[in-house]
């Protein structure tokens, strides 16, 4: 499955998905954020178990908000529309998996 691009018009769809899904909070200046992005991307091909989206904070400002993102990349996972796992700062993609799998 393809990365969803978050935005508020699609949000409930994420919120209310039966999947655990990740979110990353990103921004296209940001070097770490292009570190994890490739990541991020290679998770959400490689395991449709997963709903897998991306969150501009440039053009999403109000749900960077919501989450209390300050730094990026943020990473946050959600399990039956509750945050279950937020973290700061570029990852390997074992400690993403692992993550989500917690």
């Amino acid at each position: 499955m393809s990365v969803l691009n978050v935005n508020k018009s699609n949000f409930n769809l994420v919120k209310n998905s039966d999947k655990p899904v990740l979110l990353d909070f990103y921004a296209d200046w940001c070097g770490p954020c292009r570190m994890v992005s490739p990541l991020v991307d290679e998770i959400a091909e490689g395991n449709p178990q997963y709903l897998v989206g991306k969150i501009n904070i440039d053009n999403e400002p109000e749900l960077a908000q919501a989450f209390g993102v300050l730094s990026i990349p943020t990473l946050v996972v959600m399990k039956e529309g509750k945050v279950v796992e937020q973290s700061v700062g570029a990852k390997p993609r074992a400690q993403i998996l692992a993550m989500l799998q917690g």
